[in-house]
């Protein structure tokens, strides 16, 4: 099917059209009355710029790097579009006319993609040694590939408008709300596990920082040491890259305009030279945004921490419930973040309940534990139902414990982010994250409407 596919939009090519080539550039400043402006009202100028400018506020370049993959060889149906809703932040793909299922959207050639693949083999020298110690040495190996992806932006940073890629890095976010770009007081105000997802995204940020890219011979001297650059590219890397089939990491300019849905439009493949390919998976309006996967959609919480997003188009949630050992048993009755569920609806997953009736039986009955097992693994329906309805009462009492013991949490942490609303310039990320556990409260709150009626 994938050949068949492949060859379909390959004889598609006539619904391609080269995009126009605008001189102007995209800004950061919204203006209130015109919330899809996207470029500004004076021209690109590159000969007195050879470095990118990495400062938050600094504009995005959108036209030059249209223009710039029209010249690589980059093809787009007829009504891609880039646009933007709030000044030049957050820059998506959308489409402006019909797009029926299957229809050809991106052609990216194999030279215009950054991969992990291409840049070990160019970057990973004899002399990268001690850098590579020192990323073993803090337990990151397996993070190599977005490793040596950032090293490759930094050498191409470094070569300024010399670079191939000037045009797209330019044209990059600078400004982050992700859990890499928090400040420690953000991750104060986060429930347990975004917290717990915070810190964990921190920590790949410090290992892969400056202490290891510091030992790299062939970045000169302000690069090394360049703290918001290193993290830059960490952000770039990190958020834009995906993995493909074979285990290589790969940033494909143009695609990576199209946002996360959890319904997406956009599904992606690549052909045996490495070329990309987008097309649609259902007809999608004109006037739609194009959007592929960036993850499972029930776990905005991850989606959040990585991304910087909150997607409240999901119809469920992780239910939070976190206990101080998994087990095998637990793994094998359905715990994990995308199955123990809380529904928007206020419906609790099958998963939930069933681990709530092994934490209970596991303490007071182990001949019970005994039949849950026993009758999980056979598919007797009827004897798990039995246990279910005999420990309703307990079980039930578990889980309002839990939801009123979190929305507590919530309160007393959003209340503290409210605090320090007034110091957004110290903390711009505090709006995001009280969206963030109003989004959890009101899940929670549905939950215990539908189970318990208040």
């Amino acid at each position: 099917m994938k050949f068949i596919l492949l060859l379909s939009i390959l004889d598609a090519a006539a619904a391609f059209t080269s995009p126009f080539r605008p001189t102007t550039i995209i800004t950061t400043t919204k203006h209130p009355n015109d919330d899809h402006r996207l470029y500004s009202t004076y021209d690109t100028d590159y000969s007195e710029t050879t470095l990118i400018d990495i400062d938050e506020e600094a504009p995005r370049d959108i036209p030059s790097m249209e223009a710039w993959s029209y010249e690589m060889g980059a093809q787009r149906t007829d009504g891609f579009a880039l646009t933007t809703d709030d000044g030049g932040y957050n820059v998506y793909a959308m489409t402006n006319v019909d797009l029926p299922t299957g229809s050809p959207i991106l052609t990216i050639p194999e030279h215009m993609i950054l991969s992990s693949n291409k840049a070990m083999a160019e970057l990973r020298t004899s002399d990268m040694s001690e850098a590579e110690k020192i990323v073993k040495s803090v337990n990151a190996e397996s993070e190599f590939r977005h490793y040596y992806l950032m090293l490759k932006l930094l050498v191409e940073y470094e070569k300024g408008i010399e670079s191939p890629w000037y045009q797209w890095m330019n044209s990059l976010p600078r400004y982050y709300t992700n859990a890499a770009s928090m400040t420690p007081f953000c991750c104060l105000c986060l429930p347990s596990l975004m917290r717990k997802l915070t810190v964990q995204e921190r920590g790949y940020l410090q290992r892969l920082g400056v202490s290891s890219i510091k030992m790299v011979p062939y970045l000169n001297e302000d690069t090394k040491y360049d703290v918001d650059l290193c993290t830059w590219v960490y952000q770039i890397v990190y958020t834009r890259s995906f993995e493909t089939a074979d285990g290589d990491l790969k940033i494909v300019p143009l695609a990576d305009m199209f946002n996360h849905g959890a319904y997406p439009e956009v599904e992606s493949s690549y052909d045996e030279e490495g070329n990309y390919y987008a097309y649609t998976t259902y007809d999608v309006p004109a006037g739609s945004p194009l959007r592929m996967s960036y993850g499972d959609p029930t776990n905005p919480s991850f989606l959040f921490a990585r991304y910087g997003f909150l997607d409240e188009s999901t119809e469920a949630t992780f239910c939070k419930i976190i206990p101080e050992h998994i087990n095998k048993d637990m793994e094998e009755l359905g715990y994990a973040h995308n199955r123990m569920l809380f529904y928007k609806d206020g419906n609790v997953s099958e998963e939930v309940w069933d681990i709530l009736l092994f934490q209970h039986v596991s303490s007071t009955k182990i001949g019970d534990k005994r039949a849950l097992m026993e009758a999980h693994r056979s598919g007797d329906y009827t004897t798990k139902q039995m246990l279910h309805e005999k420990y309703y009462e307990n079980t039930s009492a578990m889980l309002l414990e839990h939801l009123e013991s979190f929305l507590e949490q919530l309160e007393k942490l959003s209340s503290k982010a409210g605090e320090r609303q007034r110091d957004l310039g110290d903390h711009p990320r505090l709006p995001l994250i009280l969206a963030h556990n109003e989004f959890v409260k009101q899940t929670f709150l549905a939950v215990r409407m539908q189970n318990f009626g208040y």
